[in-house]
């Protein structure tokens, strides 16, 4: 199974990436160092996580070469608009300590404002044409999301990274993602957001469910690594977050084992079609007002 994937432009993207949701910034700079040590090329941030300058701090530390090191963040609503958004990509780049981005995303489609999301999205296509990123895309975008998008712009998204794990398999959405030739990507690959703050009642671990332990017991892996191999052997790519240096080498740990295609159809029948993360169909207004500070 290949380590990387190729986006619909061309560029070559490594399919198993570190997340740094939610990773305070005094533990992301050690989190990122130590994925690029133990063999991760692909650090996924975002400016609202407000940890992009120690990325930047970790990538650095690790002293590999900067063209080895695929990088993606993630542009936050408050600065949609064409102007806003071509400086919001200053503002990451200079908070990142880098000259070129190499995957730069919408956040959040953000109905309430889709027009200012359809000019946001047009400063990512200049962006691109100007060479300042290398690919860009959308986060947490539906199939009605991107229908819309699709007919008011002329670069089809290389990705949509959206909430995806066992509990919530998202079929159709993969399916028009597939269609469009967009890659999805999964945050909460494993399944972590079942523990999201505010969102949802059940605090269900998808580490705990049967089918997946006995499957990983089966490969003499864990839960999560089940979790991971089963969204790399279906073409997705996966983000799985944590500062825990034993379990981000853990996560990295999953080209050494293959998944049956009964094991992948067991996996699949765990869907039980609930959003644990924010509905994006639901405007925030107060959250998508937060500023996003200067470099």
């Amino acid at each position: 199974m290949e380590t990387t994937l190729t986006l619909n432009n061309g560029v070559q993207m490594p399919a198993l990436g570190l997340g740094v949701f939610q990773s305070p910034p005094e533990e992301t700079v050690t989190a990122v160092r130590t994925a690029l040590e133990v063999g991760y090329r692909h650090i996924d941030t975002a400016a609202m996580y407000f940890n992009e300058r120690q990325v930047g701090e970790g990538i650095r530390a690790a002293g590999i070469d900067r063209s080895e090191i695929f990088v993606e963040t993630k542009v936050w609503v408050s600065d949609y608009g064409f102007d806003q958004t071509r400086h919001a990509f200053d503002k990451a780049a200079g908070k990142l300590g880098l000259e070129q981005i190499d995957l730069l995303i919408l956040h959040q489609p953000a109905t309430d404002r889709f027009e200012q999301t359809i000019r946001a999205y047009q400063a990512l296509e200049k962006l691109l044409a100007d060479g300042q990123v290398r690919a860009i895309g959308v986060s947490n975008f539906t199939p009605q999301h991107l229908t819309e998008l699709l007919a008011a712009t002329e670069v089809v998204p290389a990705v949509n990274q959206v909430e995806l794990h066992p509990y919530f398999v998202q079929p159709k959405l993969q399916a028009a993602d597939a269609e469009h030739g967009i890659l999805t990507q999964a945050w909460s690959p494993i399944g972590g957001i079942t523990f999201y703050p505010g969102f949802g009642d059940q605090r269900v671990s998808v580490m705990q469910d049967e089918t997946l332990v006995a499957i990983a017991e089966q490969h003499g892996k864990s839960a999560a690594q089940v979790m991971l191999r089963w969204h790399l052997q279906q073409g997705r790519s996966a983000i799985p977050k944590s500062t825990n240096p034993k379990r981000i080498a853990e996560n990295f740990d999953v080209f050494d084992f293959e998944l049956s295609a009964g094991e992948l159809g067991r996996i699949d029948a765990l869907d039980r079609d609930t959003r644990n993360g924010p509905d994006p169909d639901v405007p925030r207004p107060e959250r998508f007002a937060t500023v996003i500070p200067e470099a």
